[in-house]
């Protein structure tokens, strides 16, 4: 029996999908539906934990959140000797303190470390905007080498199903850097229509975004997009021996769902 928290996100969706195609028994732990878990709720972790042997571990928001450390800490004293595939965020110093508690921990561990994902454009907050055709983001010259979700649920099926994987930090990118106006422009040339992109100060940004993100997304656009992150992993080459998706290809699949088409 297999744990996937977040199982209903974006990248948990995929494991679980991938994990019950392989036949793998999955216990999908969320806040709503499958089996009850809450970061927020420790007496919802040992019930979820229980008759597992393996978990992939997301933590919501975001492992740089204040408190994430000392939940991650907990969880895995709790989670014990079990296989345990932690998702974590490139570039991000309190995420990578939760690596190192891992580490220590008696746990069979592997690290996921990923750039941004580029469903973030079709599964999320940013998915109005492109459909307005309009996208207004707090971030300029600085590229970022965006990773597909589909790549990041290979890596840790692997690493769930597959010797081999233990005690290994895979950094996980796409092929390529692209500006967020190069990566707007992208999926405009993919969906067939004319999508503008406007860079804006990040205050007026975060006041048109979920209250609940608002303080991450401002760590993320003041801090971790400075161009540390401006470089290529060999994450998904290492653990699955291929070349990661590149965003064109993403951009040209997505678009045909016609998910980005005018509002």
């Amino acid at each position: 029996m297999t744990l996937v928290l977040g199982g209903t996100g974006k990248t948990g969706r995929r494991v679980v999908e991938r994990l019950t195609a392989m036949n793998v028994p999955v216990r999908i732990g969320t806040r709503s539906g499958g089996v009850p878990f809450d970061w927020a709720d420790r007496s919802t972790w040992a019930p979820a934990l229980d008759g597992t042997r393996t978990a992939y571990v997301s933590y919501y928001p975001d492992l740089a959140v204040p408190g994430a450390t000392d939940d991650i800490a907990a969880f895995t004293e709790l989670a014990g000797s079990r296989r345990l595939v932690l998702l974590s965020g490139r570039g991000e110093e309190e995420a990578q303190q939760c690596e190192k508690i891992l580490a220590a921990s008696a746990a069979e561990w592997t690290v996921v470390r990923c750039s941004w994902f580029n469903q973030n454009f079709s599964e999320g907050y940013m998915l109005e905007p492109l459909q307005e055709g309009h996208v207004h983001l707090p971030a300029g010259e600085v590229p970022e080498p965006f990773v597909d979700a589909d790549d990041i649920a290979d890596v840790a099926v692997a690493a769930l199903t597959r010797d081999g994987h233990a005690g290994e930090v895979y950094e996980l990118t796409g092929p390529r850097l692209l500006t967020f106006a190069q990566a707007t422009a992208e999926i405009a040339a993919a969906a067939g229509r004319e999508i503008g992109y406007t860079r804006i100060p990040v205050e007026a940004y975060v006041e048109h975004v979920p209250e609940d993100l608002a303080g991450f997304l401002t760590y993320l656009f003041t801090t971790v997009l400075d161009g540390r992150n401006a470089s290529l992993g060999d994450g998904v080459q290492r653990a699955l021996g291929r070349e990661p998706r590149d965003f064109a290809d993403y951009a040209r699949e997505t678009a045909a769902t016609g998910i980005w088409r005018a509002r």
